[in-house]
């Protein structure tokens, strides 16, 4: 009898029996060992999942004792989401003072590096003013997001003009060229809100524009922790895969293209990255034991590898979590709560 109450990965509800609960978890477990190269879980590990769906609670959590933090992306621009038009100093208060957030995240909704340098003056005095009124740390985050460095709006070919006809060569150089432009861009802004009193940097979505993304990030972070030692960078992926857009980019001797968490993890590292974000990309075709098995398995040898504090990316789209705008309670408790146990993280 089906009567296991979980969600497919687009949040809608969904019934199955143990047999069907178990076989699910198993495929997603062996989607991620395909994939990823990743050891399969073990029995204890797939019994714990199967035990979390068949719980009758709608929401669980973790042992008192067993929490851990929470950072953000985008903080600033997500209670406008529910229609709450604060200004971002109240809406930094709002979640420290009524949501209870253990660090803050002031970014513009123009989230991206390279659309900040002609106002950052202005970003400046608006962190100044919202370190003024909070006590939390507080980030100040954008996107290396090299999709605008592009023509017509940027000021470089577009690589995804010239494959089509061709032109690999001129669109791997065109990418080289946005490396180099990008990384001035992060490193001159992430200065800037250092010494305005930034607590620490995230940079978010990284990789969204495949492993010329990546490059730049990890080349910006270099640059920044060789001047500013204690500065705390943050770095979250767009997927759970560095996509090939340029297809030949290296650093440190490792092609970036293909990377999954546990090696992206240890290039961040290197590079001098504070908080790893890992990523895996949740499939709304598939339940949410699939995806959460799925990624369980790929996250905990990342986790298992670090010497940095791992904080997972668990929101709409990522983490197991529904593809939806407002995920469900039911199924981001359990999940949550699975990633924190099983993935020994260090936050979320």
């Amino acid at each position: 009898m089906s009567n296991i109450v979980t969600r497919m990965g687009d949040g809608s509800m969904l019934e199955m029996s143990e047999k069907e609960l178990r076989e699910d978890i198993e495929a997603g477990i062996e989607e991620a060992v395909d994939k990823g190269g990743v050891p399969p879980l073990n029995q204890d590990e797939i019994e714990y999942l199967v035990e979390l769906f068949k719980r009758k609670e709608r929401i669980v959590g973790v042992e008192m004792g067993n929490e851990v933090i929470l950072t953000y992306d985008a903080a600033t621009l997500k209670i406008k989401r529910h229609s709450l038009f604060e200004d971002r100093v109240n809406s930094l208060a709002i979640y420290e003072r009524l949501l209870g957030a253990d660090t803050t995240e002031l970014c513009h909704v123009d989230y991206s590096y390279k659309m900040l340098k002609p106002i950052v003056s202005y970003e400046a005095g608006t962190l100044e003013q919202a370190l003024s009124v909070t006590h939390a740390p507080m980030f100040y985050g954008a996107m290396p997001n090299l999709g605008l460095y592009t023509q017509p709006d940027g000021p470089f070919p577009n690589p995804m003009e010239l494959l089509p006809q061709g032109k690999i060569k001129e669109g791997r150089a065109a990418y080289d060229e946005m490396v180099a432009s990008a990384v001035e861009d992060i490193v001159f802004i992430a200065e800037s809100m250092w010494e305005a009193g930034a607590d620490g940097i995230n940079l978010d979505t990284v990789g969204a524009s495949g492993d010329p993304d990546f490059k730049a990030s990890l080349l910006a972070v270099e640059k920044l922790t060789a001047k500013y030692p204690d500065m705390a960078i943050e770095m979250g992926m767009a997927g759970e895969f560095v996509l090939g857009m340029h297809g030949e980019m290296y650093h440190e001797g490792q092609r970036l293209a293909g990377l999954y968490p546990t090696e992206q993890l240890k290039l961040a590292e290197k590079a001098g990255v504070a908080v790893f974000g890992p990523v895996v990309n949740t499939n709304n075709t598939e339940s949410t034991p699939w995806n959460l098995a799925r990624t369980i398995a790929l996250i905990k040898p990342c986790s298992e590898a670090a010497t940095i504090p791992v904080h997972a990316n668990m929101g709409m789209g990522v983490g197991a979590v529904p593809v939806t705008d407002y995920p469900p309670v039911d199924i981001v408790s359990r999940v949550s709560k699975a990633m924190v146990e099983l993935c020994r993280l260090d936050g979320l």
